[in-house]
């Protein structure tokens, strides 16, 4: 029998995806992608699929908290990722839990809308992830929405980009990675700033291919490379690599949305 404290664990606190393309589910198979043991606490339950959210019922925040709690009890996770948790009083359950179990700061994937635009996390969870849980976050990654929503900056340049990532670790965050997908045109860049140094992480965008869940992978990748002991800025490098790599693998169930291919490198049944 191997030594189960040699495997690396990561715990994601977020809601389920039913669909498998984002959320708890895009999470646990990013870890096993890149060879780590995924925890896993829901937040929300959420009707949806490739392309359309219909409904979401939320877990009490005792529920998240008793999830985190007994898992911790087994096996202390090596990192975090937090996804999206729907209100203020997960937010500040799921804050209140890292901080009294003294868990691993946690990468924060601050969702705040789905790929369909639906709301995932209302303005006062907004409010307490501003107040709670960025203070707490090794690195927080907001796409240029969240970023703009967050901080109240406006972000159409580069200036602007690295204006709110500064802000965000005025938050209290000790790094953030600001994604810059949305921004459009022939670039997919991200600029990284760990409080001392930014750095762009150059890319060129996939010509044609979108994917819900992307955000999702991007922050579990970065959550699972530090698991690793990976450094923080090579981290964030490999995560990139792994989501466009994944991206250019993407596929269709029938008319639904594109979905991620999160076992990229792996061999396809009946291949």
């Amino acid at each position: 029998m191997v030594n189960s404290q040699a495997r690396n664990v990561v715990l994601t606190i977020a809601g389920s995806d039913p669909g498998g393309g984002a959320g708890i589910q895009a999470d646990l198979k990013t870890f096993a992608a890149l060879g780590v043991y995924g925890y896993s606490a829901i937040t929300q339950v959420i009707a949806q699929n490739s392309s359309t959210v219909r409904d979401i019922e939320r877990v009490s925040a005792r529920m998240i908290a008793r999830q985190v709690e007994l898992l911790v009890q087994e096996r202390r996770p090596d990192e975090i990722k937090v996804g999206a948790l729907g209100g203020g009083a997960a937010v500040r359950s799921v804050a209140k839990v890292i901080e009294n179990l003294r868990l691993e700061a946690p990468v924060v994937d601050p969702v705040i809308l789905s790929s369909a635009g639906v709301r995932l996390l209302d303005r006062a969870g907004e409010a307490a992830l501003v107040k709670y849980l960025i203070p707490l976050a090794k690195v927080v990654t907001p796409n240029v929405p969240e970023a703009q929503a967050l901080t109240g900056i406006r972000i159409t340049n580069d200036g602007q980009m690295r204006a709110a990532a500064q802000r965000l670790v005025q938050m209290g965050a000790r790094a953030v990675v600001v994604k810059g997908g949305h921004r459009g045109g022939s670039e997919s860049s991200d600029l990284l700033f760990d409080g001392q140094r930014m750095r762009w992480l150059r890319g060129r965008r996939i010509a044609g291919a979108t994917a819900h869940g992307t955000g999702c992978a991007f922050s579990a990748a970065i959550a699972a490379y530090l698991a690793r002991g990976v450094e923080l800025e090579a981290a964030v490098s490999a995560a990139k690599r792994y989501v466009t790599a994944a991206l250019k693998q993407s596929f269709k169930f029938g008319g639904g949305g594109s979905l991620l291919e999160h076992f990229v490198g792996f061999p396809r049944r009946g291949s």
